[in-house]
């Protein structure tokens, strides 16, 4: 193994970013497991997707073995589509940092050791398509995390549906590249904030 790829195992990096064109459906599989592996570890799970992923992940969680009825009935698993973080449309970074902020709170003071969050910019950033706003919340995000550890997750970024630039801005700002449920690699583009 080379020093910049690592196994979950040996260090869990804390904001991964997963690079991807083509069809999403092919990560379900592997987010599905990382999901999986932070429920077990007591972690509340937060995973933001349109209305097609977020049924595609339910059904790739129940196929993977997991008794989604009931973690979802515990309040371990949140699968949802809805957009309250968005302005007329626009993303809005403040609500956004707001909204994980809250999440992270309470599940903390819901006995969880933290919160994982998974989420697809292209759904996050709603119809704007503004880079820098996008540069700025990863950047904030980045250092809120820094300041919570209790907090981790994977920022989706689907080459297909953002702009070009959008994959320059997640390798600037993400200290680690998900590639599987058990390997992410350093990432050497990583400009901390």
């Amino acid at each position: 193994m080379t020093s910049d790829a690592y196994t979950v195992s040996q260090r869990d990096p804390r904001h991964q970013c997963l690079i991807y064109d083509g069809a999403p459906s092919r990560y379900l599989d592997h987010l599905g497991q990382s999901l999986i592996d932070k429920l077990n570890t007591n972690h509340r799970c937060l995973y933001l997707n349109s209305p097609a992923m977020v049924a595609g992940m339910r059904s790739r969680l129940v196929a993977i073995g997991l008794d989604l009825p009931t973690v979802l009935e515990r309040g371990g698993l949140i699968l949802t589509s809805d957009q309250e973080h968005l302005m007329n449309g626009k993303f809005d970074v403040d609500r956004m940092i707001m909204r994980l902020k809250d999440a992270l709170q309470q599940a903390l003071a819901d006995g969880y050791s933290g919160l994982w969050a998974a989420g697809d910019m292209t759904w996050e950033f709603g119809s704007e398509r503004n880079l820098t706003k996008l540069l700025e919340y990863e950047r904030r995000l980045d250092q809120f995390m820094q300041q919570n550890p209790a907090l981790s997750g994977i920022c989706q970024y689907h080459c297909d549906t953002l702009p070009p630039d959008a994959a320059q801005t997640a390798l600037e700002t993400h200290p680690a590249l998900y590639v599987n449920a058990t390997l992410s690699r350093l990432n050497s583009g990583y400009r901390r904030a």
